[in-house]
């Protein structure tokens, strides 16, 4: 029986539950995947947005703005990549011009600190780069960028590491009210027993509400491809660069990552698959198109990858975070700027449970601590020899494109929450996301995996059952 469970191991489940570790409570965490940050949490625009976009009262704008300034300290505190190098929404005419002077207005409402319009003398002081089009800009200072897949692993480790429980592969298939509670029914018959639930689901929080008997939320899903370009191309720009906004989003936007990276994206196309996470020819050339707008620098040979991340749109226009009244909290349409906002709407949610009758008891042991993951590759030499000398694993590189070390990735198999596929090695350890895409390293880190699980070679995966890559040995030894 547990006091909390939380529904979803996305960014917001993840903070949400280390929040809620901070507490004298038994808590658990609930996946359908074989790991964590499966969803929107790994595949988005990677932004901490200012907050200027947002209309003003809403719970968007509120909780952005709340959350884009908690985000540092979060991310210090958890070991995650955060740098601060601030956006610019860029204008291309006197129609562009006006929309961005509608955001400067609103992002006053909404109080965002720094906030300005500045000319084309200095964008270009800033981005020299940019556009010869380009006429003048939001220049927000605030905005930043953070690794979102990074962030949600640390922050479910982080509540693993006080105490929380993490399930995957269990699939939510009914959920019934009782005396004590709810109890959480998966596809395989496990049930979870809870005196209260959050619904973090994503794009499936309509599912869940409903299950819970919440029938008044409805998500369909937004699809948006990305294409993320080689290191070679992180210094193109260096701040965020977005296109004057429409309905369906922000606009095709050109970022550096905390990785070094570029990225372009994303394209916005409503769908009523919740599963449709393909590249498109079509999108893929959208995005390089309209990327170019921004700047002509963009060279689609450096181009490592592709991918297509989903955005869960709700039927309010307005993030859903409400109470049914009995201990079932929805988190529900948390799209853009959902990522910004998801320390203040961890927040949120523990301030409804608590209106609700949980209380709320603080731990003495707390630790909001977790080390780096990225500790190794960031030291001095002086420092990384002195690991090797107690550690060899951590001598042998086995990612050659990252210089990732057999060291970090058994670290990262041993550390929660435990990486079981190659996906979720990747996620984190950078180990496979070099210019060869796992094809040199991908044997070797295939076998380490399946040293220290303890399982055969050929039941490793990929990203979880049905991803399996091997189905056996060529030949004996």
């Amino acid at each position: 029986m547990y006091d909390v469970s939380v529904i979803g191991g996305g960014v917001i489940g993840g903070l949400t539950a280390r929040k809620l570790a901070r507490y004298k409570l038994k808590i658990c965490v609930i996946e359908k995947e074989n790991d964590v940050a499966m969803g929107a949490s790994k595949a988005n625009s990677a932004i901490v947005h200012a907050g200027f976009d947002a209309a003003p009262l809403t719970l968007k704008a509120k909780l952005n703005v709340k959350g884009s300034e908690m985000m540092e300290r979060i991310a210090s505190e958890l070991g995650v990549k955060y740098r601060r190098n601030g956006s610019l929404v860029v204008a291309f005419d006197d129609k562009d011009r006006d929309t961005v002077t509608e955001l400067y207005e609103r992002g006053i409402k909404n109080g965002v600190r720094e906030l300005r319009i500045i000319e084309r003398g200095e964008v270009l002081s800033l981005e020299p780069n940019i556009s010869d089009d380009v006429v003048c800009a939001l220049y927000a200072p605030t905005g930043a960028i953070v690794c979102p897949y990074e962030l949600t692993v640390a922050a479910i480790g982080n509540a693993m590491d006080n105490g929380a429980k993490l399930y995957t592969n269990f699939e939510v298939s009914d959920i019934n009210k009782t005396g004590e509670g709810y109890e959480i029914i998966s596809s395989n018959g496990d049930v979870i027993k809870s005196a209260y639930v959050v619904n973090a689901a994503g794009i499936n929080a309509d599912s869940i509400a409903a299950m819970a008997g919440c029938d008044d939320i409805n998500i369909r899903p937004r699809r948006g491809e990305y294409i993320l370009l080689d290191k070679a191309d992180g210094g193109v720009v260096s701040h965020t660069i977005f296109q004057t906004p429409s309905d369906m989003g922000k606009g095709i936007l050109v970022t550096p990552t905390v990785d070094g990276n570029l990225l372009l994206g994303p394209t916005a196309e409503d769908t009523d698959d919740k599963t449709d996470k393909r590249t498109t020819p079509n999108g893929l050339s959208k995005v390089l198109d309209r990327a170019r707008k921004t700047t002509d620098r963009i060279d689609p040979k450096h181009t490592i990858t592709s991918f297509c991340g989903l955005r869960a749109v709700g039927n309010t226009g307005d993030f859903i975070i409400k109470s049914n009244g009995t201990g079932f909290i929805n988190a529900a349409g948390i799209e853009s700027p959902g990522l910004s906002a998801a320390p203040a709407i961890a927040e949120y949610i523990v301030e409804l449970l608590k209106n609700d009758g949980l209380e709320l008891e603080e731990k003495s042991d707390f630790n909001p601590v977790r080390e780096p993951t990225h500790a190794f590759r960031e030291a001095s030499a002086e420092a990384k020899n002195k690991i090797i000398a107690e550690k060899s694993e951590y001598g042998r590189i086995i990612c050659r494109c990252e210089g990732i070390s057999e060291g970090e990735i058994r670290a990262a198999i041993r550390q929660n929450p435990p990486a079981r596929d190659l996906d979720a090695v990747k996620r984190r350890t950078r180990a496979q996301m070099g210019r060869c895409q796992g094809g040199f390293c991908m044997p070797y880190i295939t076998g380490i995996i399946a040293e220290e699980l303890g399982i055969p070679y050929e039941e490793v995966t990929k990203s979880g059952k049905g991803s399996e890559i091997n189905i056996g040995k060529t030949k004996e030894i």
